[in-house]
């Protein structure tokens, strides 16, 4: 068992908690997706503070991590602070009925707690590790840093096109949107399996459901599916968009 697991689902269940408290008076639980990235950024530092000998491929998983976390954090709370609750969890309310507020607690709450637990596993891994950042470690963190530019590229360029009041009900399809419709999504995914590559470099390599689960999400649960049933309600040209650009993995787009 990895050292320290217990103190970290404990501080990840902590956060999650504090922030149902405050969901509930602000009556708004899209809070929490404020505080997915800083889940994962306090289990990284709660490892490594649970490691009797943590090395530097430690420290320098932890860093990339707490980076990843907080770029995330400011730019979902740029995007969604001050605009209400989100749709899919004010429709999750409305079905909930009186029974919402303990229901979200474990449904939303805690279940992120639990989720982000698991794909944390191998940052457990090299982050309570002693190993130096060695060949592998070094080429995972290069990877998950190209993860983070990608997404973080991705976002940019969707919030100038936003910006942009001429755009209004049009579809981004120029810069990575042309060679895919989720490549903030990818640039997430390519991250993950950049800390799972220096996990397996300091002897995690069975940590690989990490990455798998975070991949999983993205493409099947709560990343694309989502997001594409509302984008055809919603943007005219979204069909068209879809039918010659690659969901996920970036390829060149179909002929028009």
């Amino acid at each position: 068992m990895i050292a320290g697991w217990e103190w970290a689902l404990g501080a990840a269940v902590g956060i999650t908690t504090l922030v149902w408290v405050i969901s509930l008076f602000a009556r708004d639980a899209s809070l929490i997706d404020l505080f997915w990235g800083p889940l994962f950024a306090a289990q990284g530092w709660v490892y490594r503070w649970r490691s009797d000998d943590a090395g530097l491929a430690s420290l320098l998983a932890v860093v990339i991590v707490t980076a990843w976390a907080i770029r995330l954090t400011v730019h979902l709370a740029r995007r969604n602070l001050g605009k209400g609750e989100d749709p899919r969890y004010a429709a999750m309310r409305a079905a909930g009925g009186p029974s919402w507020p303990m229901r979200s607690l474990v449904t939303v709450f805690w279940l992120q707690a639990g989720l982000s637990w698991v794909v944390a596993l191998p940052l457990a891994v090299v982050a309570g590790s002693p190993v130096p950042a060695g060949v592998v470690v070094g080429l995972g963190a290069l990877v998950a840093v190209v993860g983070l530019l990608v997404e973080t590229v991705a976002d940019l360029q969707l919030a100038s096109f936003k910006s942009d009041p001429s755009r209004k009900g049009q579809v981004l399809d120029t810069g990575l949107w042309r060679y895919s419709r989720h490549p903030n999504y990818f640039g997430d995914a390519v991250f993950w399996w950049g800390i799972y590559l220096m996990a397996v470099g300091a002897g995690g390599t069975w940590t690989v459901v990490g990455p798998i689960l975070m991949t999983l999400l993205l493409m099947k649960v709560s990343g694309v599916p989502m997001l594409e049933s509302r984008m055809e309600e919603t943007r005219p040209g979204y069909r068209e968009y879809v039918r010659r650009t690659p969901a996920f993995f970036p390829w060149i787009p179909r002929s028009e």
